[in-house]
Parts: C-alpha cells; sequence; structure tokens
C-alpha cells in the first residue's frame, strides 16, 4: 500500500475489559466480610457500585461482590469490596494472590449514576520505511563478447552471459525486499548505526518478539502443546484462522503428530479416502488441521530451511510464524480515518511524481542507455519500504 510520509502511524484500540492478576488483600482476617484488595502498581480502572469476580490464583476459593469504594483513603490501587457470601473471606485466603475483573454494577433505588467514566484504550505505533537498493554493472567491452549461455530474460531467452547475471542481481534483490522486511531491526540509541544516520526498521521478527507471543520450547509437537497456545490465542483476539509459514523439522513434527491420530489397527494408516489400492502412493503431509475452534494452515517457508540463509542455523534459530488471516480496523494517523488493513502489509513511499515501491533504471552509455560518457552500463534498483504489524498480540514466533 503506498504513503506519502516517511513515518507511518496507526492506531489500535486497547481492551475492552481489564483484569487484574496480582491482587492481595489488606490486613484481612478470616470471616471479613468487606475487604479491600491491592492491585500491586499503577492506579486500577474499578469504581464503585461495579460487581467483581475475585478468584484464588492458587487455590479453588472464589468470591463475588460489590466495590463500596474505590479509592479508599485517596489511594487508587486500592478498592473495598463488600462480599456477597454471607462467610465472608477464607482465612486460608487471607494471604493469598488473586485475580479480579467487573462483570457487571448494582445500585440501589433512589440513587445517583455511576461517578466518573472510563476513556477508550489505545494503542499507538509507528514504523519508519528504510530505502534499499542494488546495482549491476557490465562495461561496453565485455557486452560485445559472444557468449554460449542461454539466459532468461524479461524479454525471452538467448545467449547473452552477461544478462544470466543481471536476472541473478534482479532475483537476488527482490529477495533483499522481502528479507528486510522480515528480519528489520530498529537502531537502538547510542549505537553505531544510530553514530552513523542509520535508522533500521521493525521487522516482523523483531515486532512479534516485541508486541507478540513467542514459543521458546522447542517445536510443538503435541496436541497438548496446541492446547497450550490456544489458551494464549483465547486471550488475545481468538481469531479463528490462521496460517503456520514454518520449517522443515516443524511440518514433520505437526506431519507425525496428526499422523498418530489417524491410524487403524496396529502400525495401520488410514488417511482420507482410499480405495484399498496396493499401488497407491501414500500421502503422509497434511495442510491443515482444526483444533477446538481454531483452523490451522501450514506450509513451508523456504526461507527458513534455505541452507545459504536461515536453514542449519543454531544462534537465534526460528522455527515458525504464526500469522492470522484477515483484516483489522484501525485509525490510520496519516489519512485520519478508520479503515480495514490487512494484519501484515508493507507501505512504500509514492507521490504523485514519485513511486518508490520497485524502481530500476538505466545509467551509461552501452547496452541500450545513453545517459552518461561511462563506457558500461548500470543497472539500478531501488525501493523504500517498511513492514506494517497490525495486531501482532495474535501472532505466534517459534523460537529454538
Amino acid at each position: 500500500m503506498p504513503s506519502t510520509s516517511d513515518l507511518i502511524k496507526w492506531t489500535e484500540e486497547g481492551r475492552l475489559h481489564t483484569k487484574y492478576t496480582s491482587v492481595t488483600a489488606v490486613s484481612a482476617t478470616g470471616g471479613d466480610d468487606s475487604v479491600t484488595f491491592d492491585i500491586g502498581s499503577g492506579n486500577h480502572v474499578f469504581r464503585a457500585g461495579q460487581t467483581v469476580f475475585i478468584s484464588n490464583n492458587a487455590g479453588a476459593t472464589s468470591y463475588k461482590g460489590i466495590i463500596t469504594d474505590a479509592a479508599p483513603s485517596g489511594d487508587l490501587t486500592r478498592f473495598t469490596v463488600a462480599l456477597y457470601n454471607a462467610a465472608g473471606i477464607d482465612a486460608g485466603d487471607t494471604a493469598a494472590t488473586f485475580t479480579a475483573f467487573v462483570y457487571g454494577s448494582e445500585f440501589r433505588k433512589g440513587t445517583n449514576g455511576m461517578e466518573g467514566s472510563l476513556e477508550a484504550q489505545v494503542d499507538i505505533f509507528e514504523v519508519s520505511p528504510i530505502i534499499i537498493k542494488d546495482k549491476y554493472q557490465i562495461n561496453g567491452s565485455d557486452m560485445a563478447q559472444i557468449g554460449w549461455v542461454e539466459v532468461e530474460t524479461d524479454n525471452g531467452s538467448g545467449y547473452l552471459w552477461y544478462l544470466k547475471s543481471k536476472s541473478e542481481t534482479r532475483k537476488r534483490y527482490e529477495d533483499y525486499l522481502e528479507m528486510s522486511m522480515v528480519e528489520g531491526v530498529p537502531a537502538e540509541s547510542a549505537s553505531g548505526a544510530i553514530a552513523s544516520s542509520y535508522k533500521g526498521t521493525e521487522g516482523l521478527f523483531y515486532t512479534i518478539n516485541q508486541r507478540g507471543n513467542t514459543w521458546s520450547g522447542g517445536v510443538p509437537d503435541s496436541t497438548d502443546n496446541f492446547d497450550t497456545i490456544l489458551d494464549r490465542l483465547d486471550a488475545q483476539g481468538a481469531i479463528a484462522e490462521n496460517t503456520l509459514f514454518i520449517n522443515r523439522a516443524f511440518t514433520l513434527a505437526v506431519d507425525d503428530m496428526l499422523a498418530s491420530m489417524n491410524s487403524y489397527g496396529v502400525n495401520g494408516t488410514s488417511y482420507g479416502l482410499f480405495d484399498n489400492d496396493e499401488s497407491m502412493a501414500l500421502n503422509l503431509g497434511f495442510t491443515g488441521f482444526r483444533r477446538g475452534s481454531y483452523d490451522f494452515y501450514k506450509t513451508d517457508w523456504k526461507y527458513l530451511n534455505d541452507a545459504t540463509l536461515r536453514g542449519g542455523l543454531t544462534g537465534g534459530k526460528i522455527n515458525g510464524v504464526l500469522a492470522p488471516a484477515g483484516t483489522m480496523n484501525v485509525y490510520d494517523q496519516i489519512e485520519s480515518k478508520k479503515m480495514a488493513r490487512p494484519f501484515l502489509h508493507v507501505r512504500y513511499r509514492k507521490s504523485e511524481t514519485e513511486d518508490r515501491r520497485y524502481k530500476s533504471w538505466l545509467v551509461g552509455g552501452a547496452g541500450g542507455a545513453s545517459n552518461s560518457d561511462l563506457d558500461a552500463m548500470d543497472i539500478h534498483f531501488l525501493s523504500e519500504r517498511a513492514l506494517c504489524t497490525l495486531g501482532a498480540n495474535n501472532f505466534f514466533l517459534f523460537k529454538a
């Protein structure tokens, strides 16, 4: 998608509900039916009159009550709850850690309305595009040589040997365009890159590592592992359709996991519909599966398997990425309006007079170029772009 600014900004809506997971009781004794709780740090968003659910993080007990004071003694880290149960708080819970969230409210007849209001929570994100360049050069004399290497060109095929290097330069450059969006990192303050006036950009791996979910337990190879992933997705956007872009070890582990659930008899195999033909080739690969209400489609990511790139790494190895399907509604700060954007998309610089999505031009005095006195042909490539990862909390990065 085009962008006219060198700073891309967007706003994502925050959570509709707020839950606190490190809540403690303050000076409570067993049997107390009015208890003051403390969230630990920061100011809570609870208000008087709201009803709350409070659950023991390490036990089986839970309580429901109504907030009678949202800031006892003016302290916004605390709130006082009148419990609905007559027995009050259990003595064994006075030193426990709780999770608390609001589920409604209750008011007496003839009373005033709710005190205070909540402002919508928004997160503002931004990313800067980077300029990516490459060049291929061949002098005029070498271009006049006869070559017998057949190559494919933009206009067909031929036997001009130097065009092979040109074609490989273009393909390599196009790989760089994608790899920069995947691997890019912003330059840290006081770094050598910053001192040299380079800024970097936020690539896919960096963004998921900062704002998304990471799996650091090797390759998920069991339903228990994926159930853990489902629990995390439930706590995020709960997007039903997701794609796994994974390396060889990961895809084989998923195939083995699914195959182990689809066997017939001792060491038997039954995948899909078969006509009992002994000459039929057995397909041991799977393209996807459903677990709970989630659909997972998997595909091999060549980049993670390529021996000249990330394939075979030990340090910093990535086994795959889980990306949600569909779009997300965000507020575009530059366009000043709300719009639907793909979770993952590239923005490039463009105006009425300049399109920097993918530029290529010839410079020199050979090979069709005639705009300088250089006895050579330079083929220049340029792009200015950035990756926008929306709703990064719905992504997973699988580390080794």
